[in-house]
């Protein structure tokens, strides 16, 4: 059976059910740093603060067939003006549109973002130590791994272990004539 198309966009205020139910998802929030119990109406202020006139952040959702299966965000590093250069990425994916090329799809958004639009130099992630696919995934856009935080974050009750992963723009934006 082909693969169906994957679309990339924007997310919307009519996504908010569909991104609280999946974020809800204990398959889904246990390989982030998302609480439990996830509520409408925080996800609704998350994206309107993302669609302010200004705003640094960008959130993109993957969609098949109608199905929102996927949600990934590009984020300021800090307040310190020192990081502006940096940006930290998170991606999820549902888990019954795993392998399918939903998570690549929307690193590629990502990643042309950041090095095309943004001008970002460093792209900063972390990822749970025991997640080999989306490690795999990653490596696969060029991060690599930089250290491992020991008993990072509380998993169903017990500490795991989390890589810190990071990728250099491969073409810096340069001037002309320069």
């Amino acid at each position: 059976m082909a693969a169906d198309a994957i679309s990339i966009r924007r997310p919307t205020m009519a996504d908010v059910a569909a991104i609280v139910t999946h974020v809800g998802d204990p398959a889904v929030f246990g390989g982030l740093l998302q609480m439990p119990y996830p509520t409408e109406a925080a996800w609704r202020q998350r994206l309107e603060d993302t669609m302010k006139l200004g705003a640094t952040d960008l959130m993109l959702v993957a969609e098949r067939d109608g199905e929102l299966v996927g949600l990934a965000g590009l984020h300021g590093a800090g307040t310190s003006p020192r990081r502006a250069h940096a940006r930290t990425l998170g991606l999820w994916v549902v888990p019954h549109a795993h392998r399918q090329g939903v998570g690549s799809a929307l690193m590629q958004a990502l990643v042309d973002v950041a090095d095309r639009w943004i001008g970002a130099l460093r792209l900063e992630l972390t990822v749970n130590a025991d997640n080999a696919a989306a490690i795999a995934l990653y490596r696969r856009f060029g991060f690599e791994l930089e250290g491992t935080h020991r008993g990072y974050t509380l998993r169903d009750g017990v500490l795991v272990d989390c890589h810190a992963m990071a990728r250099w723009n491969p073409q810096p934006p340069t001037r002309p004539g320069a």
